[in-house]
């Protein structure tokens, strides 16, 4: 509904897809009393949530100021983001064109079939009213193009009908640019959350069972918001791109942006629905994991990132909590709201085990670290990032699981991870008070009355790995990790564990997907295809004179493993034709597998439904 309040605004932006043909927004800026002569003008570095230098102002075009008489003021670019005006001592407009081509949920993309934009990518900062309330018009393209666009955004509308182009409102630029906008042809579900209004905006062809979506997406949200023990907001937008094969999620206060395969959203025609297949359980987890970010990281923030700007990175070892808890979470709320079974879950957990354990990284970046040096690492993986890197988000899900099961063993019961969250809320969350980089560790201690220093220093400041073994089978599961059989083995669920069998030898490699060639992306540590000299970018063409291809290399590299005189493997290097020898061993135990253990005592198996049991 329109905003109803009279507000004389400092600024107004106008935004419209001017030229779709070209991917070109033009956007303009009123403003009628200029806080400062010179007039500072910026556009961010980068996008809150997505921790990566991204240089918005390279797509901006042909910036200019003019007068309340016309005339063109002096405008001179600072530095690669920020333009100086001098002589703006009254009413000034500011004039601009953005080319939008890239189809991501970080920054904005314009064509003939629709217009989508997040502000940091497209809005320029006016300094000196960063905290004034602003307008924002949004405005069709002038042609037939956009004749039946509609508009999906949780800005709060100032002079607009529902869905429809016109005036918007924010609170001062941090709540500006954190309302994606989509302009086009979408479909809209709506549902309600406690009682708030939810929709979810799918652009992009695709077919959907509504339906069955509100169904799970309902129970999922409801998850979170019983565990934090309310919803702070008025309404929640889900922005989806439906796409032939792509994936990502962005938060934002009030919605969230997401990129997904059309294939993976749940289809038409399932009567009456069976468990979700395995690509709408991804939808489901990445709807869950950017929803329980309107709690953890939207609401409870990294001091750091409170106080810091946007203009250069800005640094924080919290991410392993503020993104690896919100991944076991995303997951566990499934089962929690009944969408998967507990099978399918420990499938799920066993393949993130699998996935942190296949990579050597772990044994040399501290999760800490990895947080730390996301900017610059995680975000620009090279082709040694197996080696190097871990990953915050699979091993930071991996450290809370082991956090929530050591709480919960540790005060039988009594406590867990969900009142940590909790605790966290209502310190930092409810007052808006930025979290310090050892807060949610203190928080955990003082919560649980547990001493969980030693835990701290050996999940996070440590390369060690967490006895994961023990700590399931304190709620009834066992663990084991046996030799993968292929790169496509994660592990899962199993009824039994299987007697063992010799493991595969191979050349422990990483493939660049797609294609038919074999082309190596990443050598393993200590692997067989490093002792033999392969290197990243090698196109590996036969192995003891047949021809490789991505599908027979690990059969034919086994087939001739009992050669004492090693394998001939025949590749190029550049455009040079090299024959290498290699020895291939055998595969690493790197692969996890999991099973309810039955029977159990009565106290686990009390524990082991407490944790999986809902909130709601």
């Amino acid at each position: 509904m329109p905003d109803s309040n009279p507000v004389s605004f400092d600024l107004t932006y106008r935004v419209c897809p001017a030229f779709p043909q070209a991917h070109l927004f033009a956007v303009e800026i009123l403003i009628p009393h200029p806080p400062s002569d010179p007039l500072v003008l910026s556009l961010p570095a980068w996008i809150p949530g997505s921790y990566m230098i991204r240089d918005f102002a390279r797509n901006l075009l042909d910036i200019a100021v003019t007068n309340a008489a016309g005339q063109s003021l002096p405008l001179v670019k600072h530095d690669k983001q920020t333009w100086i005006c001098e002589g703006a001592t009254g009413a000034v407009r500011v004039a601009y064109r953005v080319f939008a081509w890239e189809l991501s949920v970080r920054a904005a993309h314009l064509d003939s079939t629709h217009a989508y934009f997040n502000g940091p990518s497209l809005l320029l900062r006016v300094a000196g009213l960063e905290n004034r309330p602003c307008r924002i018009d949004l405005l069709p393209p002038d042609d037939e193009i956009g004749v039946d666009w509609r508009v999906a955004t949780s800005l709060r509308p100032l002079d607009a009908e529902p869905l429809g182009f016109g005036s918007y409102r924010a609170e001062d630029y941090a709540d500006l640019i954190d309302h994606p906008v989509e302009m086009g042809r979408f479909r809209l579900v709506p549902f309600a959350v406690r009682g708030i209004p939810h929709h979810v905006a799918i652009s992009g062809r695709h077919r959907l069972d509504e339906t069955r979506l509100i169904a799970d997406l309902g129970p999922i949200c409801a998850e979170h918001a019983a565990l934090f023990g309310e919803l702070p907001l008025d309404r929640y937008l889900f922005l989806v791109t439906a796409v032939g094969e792509g994936y990502g999620g962005l938060e934002h206060a009030c919605s969230t942006s997401l990129l997904c395969a059309r294939d993976d959203l749940p289809q038409p025609g399932e009567d009456p629905p069976s468990l979700p297949t395995e690509g709408y359980t991804r939808f489901l987890g990445l709807c869950s994991h950017e929803y329980f970010h309107l709690w953890l990281v939207k609401r409870i923030r990294p001091q750091v990132l409170i106080n810091g700007g946007l203009e250069r990175e800005v640094h924080t070892r919290l991410l392993w909590a503020f993104e690896g808890i919100t991944s076991y979470y995303d997951e566990l709320a499934l089962v929690r709201a009944g969408c998967i079974d507990r099978k399918t879950y420990l499938g799920l957990l066993a393949a993130t085990i699998t996935r942190v354990m296949r990579n050597p990284g772990r044994r040399v970046q501290t999760l800490a670290d990895a947080s730390f040096d996301a900017w610059t690492r995680f975000y620009k993986p090279d082709e040694n990032a197996p080696n190097a890197l871990v990953s915050y988000y699979g091993k930071g899900a991996l450290v809370a699981l082991a956090l929530d099961l050591t709480i919960r063993r540790g005060t039988a019961g009594a406590c867990s991870l969900d009142a940590v969250m909790r605790e966290l809320w209502r310190r930092h969350g409810q007052t808006g008070v930025g979290v310090p980089e050892r807060g949610v560790e203190a928080v955990a201690g003082a919560v649980s009355g547990l001493d969980l220093d030693g835990f701290f220093a050996q999940t996070l400041d440590s390369t060690e790995d967490t006895d994961l073994a023990d700590l399931l089978a304190s709620v009834g599961i066992g663990m084991r990790l046996r030799p993968n059989r292929g790169p496509k083995d994660l592990g899962g669920c199993v009824e039994q564990f299987a007697p063992l069998t010799s493991a595969v030898p191979t050349l422990n490699l990483r493939l660049r997907p797609g294609g038919n060639e074999v082309v190596i992306q990443s050598v393993i540590s200590g692997g067989a295809g490093e002792r033999a000299g392969l290197a990243p970018g090698d196109v590996l063409l036969a192995v003891d004179g047949l021809r490789a291809t991505p599908e027979n290399l690990e059969r034919l590299v086994a087939r001739a493993a009992g050669q004492t005189d090693g394998v001939a493997l025949h590749l190029f290097r550049r455009d040079e034709l090299m024959t290498l020898t290699a020895h291939p061993q055998p595969a690493n135990a790197d692969t996890c597998e999991l099973m309810w253990l039955e029977p159990v005592a009565d106290a686990v198996a009390r524990t082991r439904d407490r944790w999986l049991a809902s909130r709601v």
